[in-house]
């Protein structure tokens, strides 16, 4: 017998998230945090809160990788976080990162232009280096070179660097979780890819 469905169209959510009923109340107020970047608490951590210890670890998590410490701006982080997402076609991802660059003032240039980032004059030849690093970092075999990772460290400090690594590899953690649970789509991020992504074939699929 196969588990496997016949189209992505049919594919359901794993678990329901919880209500805010449902949650542990101190973890709960944890994870206001999201609310600030979405707007919402993402359907992945209600899902996650059903064994708190990991939804708790992954807010902390969360919010240590995207703090700023460097030039790395939160939009820029998102962004980062975007093309993580594209490479490895976590469309749930992709909708939720291009939510909050906009919450954080991207520009709809710098949106539009994201996954086509090399030809567009809306981003920085070290904003350039470091979209590529991400991407290459996302692909399956990972495709990052000797030559990328020697640009890389001409543009940005070895601390950037650290912070740049973390939101990749939370996105890993993001995209795995999310494509594989088929997570529910909330409004917000919905409107926004909808709005945002028109010109790419990003739908919500599976995740609607």
């Amino acid at each position: 017998m196969s588990f496997l469905r016949n189209s992505e169209e049919n594919i359901m959510s794993v678990l329901k998230p919880l209500t805010d009923e449902e949650f542990e109340p101190a973890l709960l107020e944890e994870c206001q945090f999201f609310k600030g970047p979405l707007g919402v608490i993402p359907n992945s951590v209600r899902t996650m809160a059903r064994r708190p210890a990991i939804a708790r670890a992954f807010t902390e998590l969360n919010a240590a990788v995207m703090k700023c410490d460097g030039a790395l701006t939160p939009e820029f982080k998102r962004l980062i976080g975007y093309i993580t997402s594209f490479a490895s076609g976590c469309r749930y991802c992709q909708a939720h990162t291009i939510l909050a660059s906009e919450r954080f003032g991207s520009t709809a240039p710098r949106m539009t232009d994201a996954w086509n980032y090399e030809d567009s004059p809306h981003f920085s030849e070290a904003e350039k280096v470091a979209l590529s690093f991400a991407h290459a970092a996302s692909t399956v075999p990972n495709s990052v070179t000797p030559e990328l990772g020697d640009e890389l460290v001409k543009h940005w400090s070895e601390g950037e660097v650290v912070e740049l690594m973390g939101v990749i590899a939370l996105f890993g953690f993001l995209n795995r979780w999310n494509d594989s649970m088929g997570t529910a789509l909330e409004d917000l991020p919905m409107e926004s890819a909808t709005r945002n992504l028109a010109h790419t074939d990003w739908e919500a699929g599976k995740h609607r």
